[in-house]
């Protein structure tokens, strides 16, 4: 039986995509407004993405902006979707992420990977297949600072640590979250697995490799003598809802077929998605919307057709802890907004234990109808009665007819 989270946990995963030539500031602007409205509906995370050029994810450090949405905020935990580990000094990310850790108050958190645009790395002068080595070296050297078990001495052909320690002990026990982002290799789940952290498969549901990819976590967790929780493993996914699958579906069409998600050329840059998930559910190789949704590379419909999906990704994960929607915009920030809002008041609570002890108490209460409220009637004839007042007509027979149930009921 697969595993079933007491409560799933929900969010987004923010690159940010924007439209290239509209105005930065406003879509920054935009990008908050949405935390604050994801924290009003009970949303539980945020992950928030770092890139430095090719002009639609424009975000450059989610530390900085995890500082903004944390001060407008109240609940919903903020982290790093994710830091690229190879382009920094691991003492500088564990550093920034303690830091938010105190000024959150323990909503931050440290999502990790290699770096997913290599014009990024272009720019910087780094060789991209060295990132994912630099990635490995920089979580070991962060995990023993977060530590705090002893000063970290290490020497890589790109950093260096010298008897390095962080100058404060971490607000959360025993310190900040941290999670792995996995594609469709290994790679990712064996490095979470051997750190003993969560994972974010960024990649979807619906690849091949999707149903191994926590036997990946686990086996490389036994071997490094850790424990893992599949209440870590959230994976990310488009999603859109509306009233109707029809209305749905037309909500997104124009921005699927101008291709919002990676940009405004009219043919996408060989070998690049521009983010990956989005570009592949929406058809850079020529598929239709209504195939990404069929196949579950998206999920767009009503509420009813979202539960179903996520009931069958679990399935197919043999569990999994959390969803986090792949924001874009596909769409006005209206119908977004109202997307957002059908997910958290008829899909979340599904798999968050909050609907069957209401529907139990509902259905007890309708087929015990008779027993329940018999002697109703009765009582509010007393209250007339004792106040020297007669029952008007119209309430008499309401309550005539429900003694009559009553009694056939008996």
């Amino acid at each position: 039986m697969a595993y079933r989270p007491k409560r799933m946990k929900f969010g987004i995963f923010m690159a940010p995509f924007h439209r290239v030539g509209e105005n930065p500031t406003l879509a920054l602007k935009r990008d908050i407004e949405l935390i604050e409205v994801l924290d009003r509906l009970g949303y539980d995370e945020a992950w928030i993405g770092e890139h430095h050029s090719l002009g639609r994810e424009i975000i450059a450090d989610p530390a900085v902006f995890i500082g903004a949405a944390a001060m407008v905020t109240r609940k919903i935990r903020l982290g790093t979707g994710v830091t690229s580990l190879g382009y920094h000094h691991p003492l500088m990310v564990a550093d920034k992420m303690l830091q938010l850790d105190h000024m959150t108050e323990g909503r931050a958190m440290l999502g990790v990977g290699p770096g997913a645009l290599t014009s990024d790395a272009y720019q910087m002068g780094i060789d991209p297949t060295e990132l994912r080595g630099r990635m490995a070296e920089s979580l070991d050297a962060i995990m023993r600072l977060f530590e705090a078990k002893a000063p970290v001495s290490m020497e890589t052909d790109w950093f260096t640590l010298r008897e390095a320690r962080l100058q404060m002990a971490s607000y959360s026990s025993p310190h900040l979250p941290v999670a792995v982002a996995a594609s469709v290799t290994p790679s990712g789940p064996i490095l979470a697995g051997k750190h003993g952290v969560g994972l974010l498969s960024v990649a979807g549901a619906s690849h091949e490799t999707f149903g191994r990819t926590w036997g990946w976590v686990e086996e490389a967790a036994a071997e490094a003598g850790k424990t893992v929780d599949r209440g870590e493993w959230r994976v990310v996914i488009p999603v859109h809802l509306a009233d109707s699958k029809r209305e749905a579906l037309d909500d997104i069409r124009e921005g699927f077929k101008r291709r919002a998600y990676v940009g405004d050329r009219k043919t996408p840059i060989e070998g690049v998605t521009g983010g990956g998930l989005l570009a592949g559910a929406a058809g850079t190789s020529g598929g239709s919307l209504e195939e990404a949704a069929e196949t579950g590379a998206m999920i767009v419909g009503t509420p009813d057709d979202a539960i179903a999906q996520i009931a069958a990704i679990q399935e197919r994960a043999g569990g999994l802890g959390g969803l986090m929607v792949l924001a874009n915009e596909l769409t006005s920030t209206e119908k977004i907004h109202r997307s957002y809002e059908l997910l958290a008041r008829y899909v979340m609570p599904v798999f968050q234990g909050q609907t069957q002890t209401i529907i139990e108490n509902r259905d007890w209460i309708e087929d015990n109808e008779a027993a329940v409220f018999r002697g109703q009637g009765k009582a509010m004839r007393k209250a007339f009665s004792d106040a020297g007042k007669e029952m008007p007509p119209d309430v008499a027979n309401v309550y005539q007819r429900g003694a009559a149930a009553s009694d056939r009921g008996q």
